[in-house]
């Protein structure tokens, strides 16, 4: 073959050679540009731990007690309905602490026997209580719990009337509760709350200079309805 015709076939080959890679690259870039594309997911925002809620409760204990020594002896006690301030801290989603902050005052009456005395005097009690609550988590926007705990109960500004001198003891007391937060966005929620305390003071009265002991079975149920913000 003649040297020329030699030369432009290596020529011819050279240029084969360099098309090759021009001609894939389109398909190339068209794979690129097919390829999804993956994109970080947004940080989550961790909810805080901390709860608050203001209750309107209402506070009906049960009717009972003695006088000790006094046969047939019986005592009732007044309603009230006070304002509340209640702090609660999650631990985790489903378990949380639950402390609840208010006053409330009541009249205590003789029964039984000692009906004729009518209003024995008042008190006010501040009742601490925490409890251990677990919250359920699967029904949406409604959340109930269940809890159990503790309580302390101071009395205080207390008043005799038809005695002539009212000491009730501060004391240790259980309790057991039920509710739900009903939420209506991140932070607020309508909240409905019912406690049993099994409280039982000691006490020490006076009348007509005699002085007595006793027990008074308040055992009160508390009825409570507010607003729930989850910071």
């Amino acid at each position: 073959m003649h040297r020329s015709a030699i030369n432009q076939l290596s020529a011819l080959a050279a240029l084969f050679a360099l098309a090759a890679p021009l001609a894939s690259a389109p398909a190339m870039a068209a794979d690129v540009a097919a390829a999804p594309v993956y994109k970080a997911p947004p940080p989550v925002e961790e909810q805080s731990p901390w709860q608050i809620r203001v209750r309107l409760l209402g506070v009906i204990p049960d009717d009972g007690g003695k006088v000790h020594g006094v046969q047939g002896s019986d005592l009732d006690y007044s309603s009230s309905v006070v304002p509340e301030l209640d702090i609660t801290y999650y631990f985790t989603k489903n378990w949380a602490a639950e402390l609840i902050l208010g006053v409330t005052p009541h009249d205590i009456d003789g029964a039984g026997t000692i009906s004729n005395l009518g209003k024995i005097g008042e008190v006010w009690l501040l009742p601490p209580t925490l409890t251990l609550q677990y919250h359920f988590t699967d029904f949406g926007a409604f959340k109930p719990y269940i809890g159990a705990g503790i309580n302390y109960t101071f009395f205080f500004d207390q008043k005799a009337a038809a005695a002539d001198a009212l000491d009730v003891k501060d004391t240790f007391g259980w309790a057991l509760q039920v509710g739900f937060d009903y939420m209506l966005d991140e932070h607020w929620g309508i909240n409905v709350d019912l406690k049993k305390l099994f409280l039982q003071p000691d006490f020490d009265v006076t009348v007509a200079g005699q002085k007595l002991t006793g027990k008074a079975d308040l055992d009160p149920w508390i009825v409570g309805l507010g607003v729930t913000y989850r910071f």
